[in-house]
């Protein structure tokens, strides 16, 4: 029986519920039983002048800003890595998992780490938010489709059955 080349599947993850979705579809749909797939977790942690924006006197109580910061971004990354390991962790296949965690703006550390892992595929999700607000913020999602060389799946958030 011939051997199936082994494929890395980056899947971007971070504190919201699309970007476990996009997890949860890339575990049903891209690692079935016996795959020789690897899943690698990516988060990106924001850089730290995106916490400029916090109320300084949260800070006063703890002493040393900075060590806050670190302190706080650190619990986030293992919250949210905690939660992607709840999800594969009840999926029934074996899977290579690795987990990996980057600093700066989203959409660039997530092309340049799809680029450096030389990554078969890259999966996202979306915040499907509307014309304005994605013209003014900008899309992760789009932009990283229009850069990274491998193809990208972007899953939406599936609404809920009432």
């Amino acid at each position: 029986m011939e051997e199936t080349k082994e494929r890395k599947i980056v899947v971007a993850v971070d504190e919201s519920e699309e970007s476990m979705e996009a997890l949860s579809w890339s575990l049903d749909n891209l690692f079935p039983y016996g795959s020789n797939n690897t899943l690698i977790l990516l988060y990106v942690k924001p850089s730290l002048s995106v916490y400029s924006s916090l109320d300084a006197a949260g800070f006063i109580v703890t002493g040393d800003p900075v060590a806050a910061l670190k302190k706080y971004e650190h619990e986030l990354a293992e919250s949210v890595l905690a939660r992607s390991h709840t999800l594969y962790h009840n999926f029934e296949s074996d899977i290579n998992i690795e987990r990996r965690v980057g600093r700066g703006d989203a959409k660039e550390v997530i092309c340049n780490a799809v680029e450096k892992l030389r990554a078969d595929m890259l999966v996202i999700g979306t915040h499907d938010y509307g014309f304005f607000k994605r013209a003014l913020l900008g899309s992760v999602s789009d932009y990283c489709a229009k850069r990274v060389k491998c193809p990208v799946i972007i899953v939406k958030k599936q609404p809920q059955n009432n």
